[in-house]
């Protein structure tokens, strides 16, 4: 019989990073309406750390993804291409977005220090201007991460209540699968 959720690992990494990203996310909206204060400084300095950990537990999630197959679903082939797509976006933002924001730091002259203890070098030399552009582009990621998430929400939903398939349950344990509708 096969397998029909995800494994542990990688429901606990998905929802982990998932939580993280709409935390990082509120709080680049919130600190970037502050003006400079001893507060903002320390909501950057958690907006870093937060963007560090999705980061290496992105890492993990691709490194378990690409060891652990994907439990298999009956959902239609451009369905699995739609997703498919998804999920490689999504990668590529779970990586990217970090490490704009980390070549941002660096081109501003602010090295992320990981918890107040593991001081990360810069990978860029010290240049505003460059700095200010890698800002845009971090914002502009952040917008289509969004963009894609919100897609890849309402893709769950309309597969658990529209279609009424596994899709949602596979990544969602304590949802028990919704029964067909009848034709």
């Amino acid at each position: 019989m096969p397998k029909t959720r995800y494994t542990y690992p990688a429901i606990s990494l998905h929802w982990l990073i998932a939580i993280l990203i709409l935390i990082a996310f509120s709080m680049g909206l919130i600190m970037s309406e502050r003006s400079f204060s001893p507060l903002k400084l320390q909501l950057i300095s958690w907006h870093k750390w937060m963007g560090v950990t999705v980061f290496g537990l992105a890492l993990l999630r691709l490194l378990w993804r690409l060891t652990h197959a994907a439990p298999p679903t009956d959902i239609a082939r451009w369905e699995k291409t739609l997703a498919y797509v998804v999920h490689v976006l999504l990668y590529f933002l779970l990586f990217a977005v970090p490490l704009t924001g980390w070549l941002m730091s660096s081109a501003k002259g602010f090295q992320t220090v990981y918890f107040g203890v593991l001081a990360i070098p810069n990978i860029i030399a010290k240049n505003p201007a460059l700095g200010e552009t890698l800002a845009q582009a971090h914002a502009l990621l952040n917008w289509i991460m969004a963009g894609i998430v919100v897609l890849h929400f309402l893709g769950a939903l309309k597969h658990h209540f529209l279609d009424r398939n596994d899709v949602l349950t596979r990544m969602l344990p304590i949802l028990k699968p919704l029964k067909k509708k009848s034709s």
